[in-house]
């Protein structure tokens, strides 16, 4: 795992839609972090973590 994994993750954590913002900008997994962070925090980070990691 790279630095910016390390960080993009740990941004993911405090706000899941700013991470998945960093790592792929304005596309389709940005609006459904956001979905999912509308629906409930912690189905934000995992939704963000899972997208970032994989």
């Amino acid at each position: 795992m790279s630095d910016s994994t390390f960080i993009d993750i740990i941004l993911a954590i405090i706000l899941p839609p700013l991470g998945v913002f960093l790592k792929f900008g304005i596309e389709t997994e940005f609006w459904i972090c956001v979905v999912c962070t509308f629906f409930g925090y912690l189905p934000g980070i995992i939704y963000a973590v899972y997208v970032i990691t994989k």
